[in-house]
């Protein structure tokens, strides 16, 4: 970060080349939609690193879960700007529309139960999602998700068995097992 902060591209280069796909893939996760949206979430974290890497604090959070709060704040307001747009019919594509649909080439068990469990993640409250998907997507840890989520540890163990327990059940409901 101090390399940043010194105007040294290479280093940011670096840290986009370590982090870029996993914060890619949390954002397409967590907002259930395009390529785009994420890309542009992932562009502006890393905006957001260049402009304020001298402001990074190393005593307060490691460099991996300030990331993720700079991602989880830019998803939650896209998925209400993107709600609010469906909401006064600016965008009538429904998040739920761009998740990956069995068709018929991908009748394949897994894939299908890959799609339902795609559509139960989108189905669960903000909070379960993110903390759901910043432990199986990020990898963070309990207490590195209360960090990024600014709640406790104990807050996000219960986010967790809430989330697992509504796909389990999800699952169940559609038919799909409950492996979650």
């Amino acid at each position: 970060m101090l390399a940043i902060a010194a105007g040294r591209q290479h280093a940011l280069a670096q840290l986009v080349e370590r982090h870029g796909k996993g914060l890619t893939a949390f954002a397409r996760r967590y907002l259930g939609s395009s390529c785009e949206d994420a890309e542009d979430i992932v562009q502006e974290v890393f905006w957001t690193v260049w402009r304020k890497a001298a402001h990074f604090d190393p005593d307060r959070a490691q460099v991996t879960t300030w990331l993720y709060r700079i991602a989880a704040n830019r998803c939650i307001d896209v998925g209400r700007r993107n709600t609010f747009l469906r909401f006064v019919g600016l965008d009538a594509t429904p998040a739920d529309l761009t998740l990956d649909e069995p068709g018929a080439e991908s009748e394949i068990s897994g894939r299908s139960e890959l799609a339902l469990v795609r559509k139960g993640i989108l189905k669960l409250p903000q909070r379960q999602r993110m903390a759901l998907l910043l432990r199986a997507v990020a990898d963070l840890d309990v207490p590195a998700i209360a960090l990024v989520m600014r709640t406790s540890s104990g807050s996000v163990e219960q986010l967790l068995v809430r989330a697992r327990r509504a796909l389990r059940e999800h699952m169940k409901q559609a038919g799909g097992g409950s492996r979650v």
